[in-house]
């Protein structure tokens, strides 16, 4: 060091340590990083999982905790109460009002093949919750990846064991229930600690080369479930009109028939009663008869000329100017 173009000689002896307030100084900020670092915080959608010198202790709940410092315990936090969410053949960059996807290729995940040697491109969604983080943190390495891996090879097996018209129309919804299913068996065998709570395909595309012949395709379906509709509901109008017709024949016929019967009952009964009485006196009874038959033929006749067949002196005249007598 100079100063004024003139060398300053310091003497090393002279400076003196306090040996006593380095120590001092040492001692209070190894209290202060063990103090902050033996607290801590579990949020209110998390749990801390506690090892103690690398073996699990314990589970500790939302809200502020206190730890052996200096690394002895160690702290998890796991969001057991939240649902989480693993995105395959793309991902959301931003979720809202507006969302955002990835412009990044996914086709390596989402290409699949088909049982009938087709080829698909599924993208699908699963959520699920962390049910025992325990097993979550130390009985599966890398269990994020793990899950993710043990979803797309169902999902390939699924779909490889239909064809793609069942993939692309018919067969999402079972293919979703039975991906869940078995996502969830093999959580289960592995001891993941996981709940898997919903799958869903959110979108199945055809390969871009063929994408106008599989809309062609759809269109057809379409079409042809279109017209079923129609035949289906024209059927549902018909056949109940021609089923009440058919009713409506049927009882009108069993009335007509019970009418006939029951007016060949009463004639039969008349007939009867008519011959009982005629056996007792049948010159009355047969006279009685004709004039009740005569009374009802005559009834509708328009003109009437009755004549006597005694009469002798009298030539009958019949009123031909006034018309044809009937």
């Amino acid at each position: 060091m100079r100063q004024q173009g003139r060398p300053i000689n310091i003497d090393v002896n002279s400076i003196k340590f306090d040996g006593r307030k380095v120590a001092g100084f040492a001692l209070i900020a190894i209290i202060a990083v063990a103090v902050v670092s033996s607290v801590y915080t579990v949020e209110p959608e998390e749990v801390g999982v506690v090892l103690t010198l690398g073996r699990y202790t314990r589970t500790t709940e939302p809200g502020l905790h206190f730890r052996l410092p200096i690394g002895i315990d160690k702290v998890y936090k796991v969001p057991v109460r939240r649902q989480l969410k693993e995105e395959f053949g793309f991902r959301t960059i931003q979720a809202g009002a507006r969302t955002q996807y990835s412009n990044k290729d996914f086709q390596e995940e989402e290409l699949m093949l088909t049982g009938d040697l087709n080829s698909a491109l599924v993208e699908w969604i699963v959520q699920y919750k962390i049910a025992d983080p325990v097993s979550f943190l130390f009985r599966v390495r890398s269990p994020q990846e793990t899950f993710r891996d043990m979803s797309e090879a169902i999902m390939r097996s699924l779909v490889g064991d239909r064809s793609v018209n069942e993939v692309l129309t018919t067969g999402r919804e079972e293919i979703a229930d039975q991906l869940k299913v078995h996502m969830q068996e093999l959580c289960d065998q592995y001891e993941l600690g996981v709940d898997v709570q919903v799958v869903v395909l959110q979108d199945v595309n055809p390969p871009e080369p063929v994408q106008p012949s599989f809309n062609e395709v759809n269109n057809a379906i379409q079409e042809k479930e279109k017209l079923i509709n129609e035949a289906q509901s024209d059927y549902n109008k018909e056949i109940p009109r021609a089923k009440g017709e058919a009713q409506a024949t049927i009882l009108a016929a069993e009335g007509y028939a019970l009418d006939r019967v029951n007016r060949a009952k009463g004639d039969i009964a008349r007939f009867t009663a008519l011959l009982t009485e005629y056996k007792k006196a049948p010159e009355v009874t047969r006279r009685r008869i004709y004039l009740e038959t005569m009374t009802e033929v005559l009834r509708n006749v328009d003109r009437k000329i009755i004549l006597d067949k005694d009469i002798k002196n009298m030539v009958p005249l019949l009123p031909l100017g006034e018309g044809i007598v009937k």
